[in-house]
């Protein structure tokens, strides 16, 4: 059986517009956490939290306690290691007790799976994430900023990578840390607490902090529609040990760079022009530059984490510098000592096939990319149209890359369950148009309700207690008994079958008109797919060797 680990996460409340730093130098940076929600979401206190610890040492001793905080790039690292170490699976049986598990997904609503393809192949989605916790002396030493120790954790690094399901070509989505969205309800498993859902404008690295990592799952599930299988979280100190273990990792700057402020403020990361091998606290420096990377925002970070990851990821492959057993069975030891994970990757096993899936995916094809998006002030929201085209190219395991084989369109299957009666079938319509620029169309959901009527679904009723955002028009359905009826609803109107979803977020068919169809007698019709990576995404391919972050003038030497 597993022991529990209990691992408090501080009580220490966070007051509102306390410094935000997560990812910048030992200073703070200027930037601020956000504060309590104004519809009270939130909860600025720890909560002690509970991780599955395998194995155990026997004799009756009490489970270690040890708060894991995240890092990325840690977790990639060892992905990759155990897929690469080769030490073989009785030496990972001993890893077995380093690691710790939590649960995958806190919220109600979960995304449906992916169909597999001809071949019964199915694509697999892993969910990376990086905190700014600072709570064991390690990380605090690493990541400074005294006045956050022991806060509640902020999912600061949030990157999805998708695996094809033929396991031809990799995709990583990059969200920033200060996205405003909607954070689902969660309840944290271990001590039973409900977060409610927030309001639309909550900055989505809280996530985190309302009952643990599932939450960020369920958040990013609830934005994208995305199935995701697994996470993956590890934390300040197991970059610095495994960047060491591992050696150099090579990345480029176009010019001298000294990442420090007068105020003190900067990761400190100081090199030369050109191309340096960088590792240990120094390759956690230029995972965490903002100050002196041109534009010096998250955005610019996200970048330079990209340009990290796929040298590693060529590193790796290439095995260069890690020829000795000693070596790797060392890093294998560190990185499976960092780790959080879901259940369903809860065993050095679990993880050794994990990496053989990856290492199937050469450098050409794999895609490092950042969710489109606008700005919104100082934080940033999902970009209309790019942002769900990008989801949707995942959602379809689509390669991003531009270099996969056209599929074909799937062809729209009818409900073995026929529909009722238009008169006897029940229709909540709710108003979806609201956007991040334009305000709600005032009663649509009532307009849309009459014209229902007028096509003969008596029954058919505006929910005025609601006000969504929906990019595009959708008809909702909860189980497959009412498919059929959600169907005939979508067909009277002229919208596809692939508008017509399964989700547990409804009682009944319920319609949500979009801001596709803020105006007029009958949506728009549908545009004909384009199956390419929205230049907004940024994409940035494994195998481009010539990458090089651009400096700010204002920070050479």
């Amino acid at each position: 059986m597993r022991q529990k680990s209990v691992r408090e996460e501080g009580a220490r409340q966070r007051a509102p517009h306390a410094s935000d730093h997560g990812w910048d130098g030992g200073k703070p940076e200027g930037e601020e956490r956000p504060g309590e929600p104004p519809d009270g979401g939130g909860d600025s206190g720890g909560s002690a939290r509970h991780r599955h610890r395998h194995g155990g040492s026997g004799g009756g001793r009490p489970p270690r306690r040890k708060r894991r905080v995240l890092r990325w790039s840690a977790t990639v690292l060892t992905v990759l290691i155990l897929g690469t170490a080769g030490a073989g699976y009785l030496y990972y049986q001993h890893l077995n007790n380093n690691l710790e598990t939590d649960d995958l997904n806190l919220g109600e609503h979960r995304a449906p799976a992916p169909t597999p393809n001809a071949a019964g192949q199915t694509p697999m989605n892993i969910l990376l994430i990086g905190s700014d916790a600072r709570d064991s002396k390690a990380n605090q030493k690493l990541g400074g900023a005294k006045n956050t120790f022991g806060s509640p954790p902020l999912a600061d690094v949030q990157m999805l990578l998708h695996l094809s399901a033929d396991r031809s070509n990799m995709s990583v989505v990059s969200m920033p840390r200060d996205t405003l969205l909607q954070i689902p309800k969660c309840t944290d498993p271990d001590d039973g607490k409900v977060y409610p859902q927030t309001g639309p404008k909550y900055m989505t690295n809280e996530s985190l902090g309302r009952g643990g990592p599932g939450c960020t799952v369920a958040t990013w599930e609830k934005l994208t529609n995305i199935h995701i299988d697994h996470f993956m979280m590890v934390d300040f100190a197991g970059v610095v040990s495994m960047a060491d273990a591992i050696g150099g990792v090579p990345v480029c700057v176009d010019k001298n760079i000294h990442s420090r402020t007068s105020a003190g403020k900067g990761s400190g990361l100081k090199l030369k022009k050109g191309t340096t091998e960088v590792e240990g606290k120094q390759a956690l420096q230029w995972l965490r530059t903002r100050y002196g990377f041109e534009g010096g925002t998250d955005i610019s970070r996200a970048k330079a984490q990209h340009m990290y990851m796929n040298a590693l990821v060529r590193k790796l492959r290439e095995n260069t510098g890690l020829t000795s057993p000693n070596q790797l069975r060392k890093l294998a030891e560190k990185a499976t000592s960092a780790l959080t994970v879901d259940d369903g990757l809860g065993s050095p096993k679990r993880l050794y096939d994990l990496g053989n899936e990856l290492k199937k995916v050469s450098p050409e094809r794999t895609t490092m990319t950042t969710m489109p998006f606008d700005y919104a002030g100082e934080r940033v929201v999902p970009k209309p149209g790019d942002a769900e085209q990008l989801f949707r190219l995942v959602r379809d395991d689509i390669s991003l890359d531009g270099k996969g084989k056209k599929k074909k369109p799937a062809e729209e299957k009818l409900s073995d369950d026929p529909p009722a009666a238009d008169d006897k079938i029940a229709i909540q319509v709710q108003n979806g148009t609201r956007t991040d620029a334009l305000a709600p169309v005032p009663g649509r959901a009532s307009t849309v309700a009459q014209l229902l009527s007028g096509k003969g679904f008596a029954k058919a009723a505006p929910d005025t207690t609601t006000s969504l955002a929906e990019g595009r028009t959708v008809v909702r359905f909860p189980s497959v008994d009412l498919e059929g009826d959600a169907q005939r609803v979508a067909k009277s109107l002229g919208l596809p079958l692939s508008s017509v979803k399964k989700s547990t977020d409804v009682s009944g068919v319920t319609l949500v008109v979009g801001a596709d169809w803020r105006e007029g007698d009958a949506p728009p019709k549908p545009k004909k797919k384009d199956d390419k990576t929205p230049d907004s995404a940024d994409a940035l391919s494994g195998s481009d060797k010539k990458a090089c972050m651009k400096v700010d003038p204002d920070y050479t030497w």
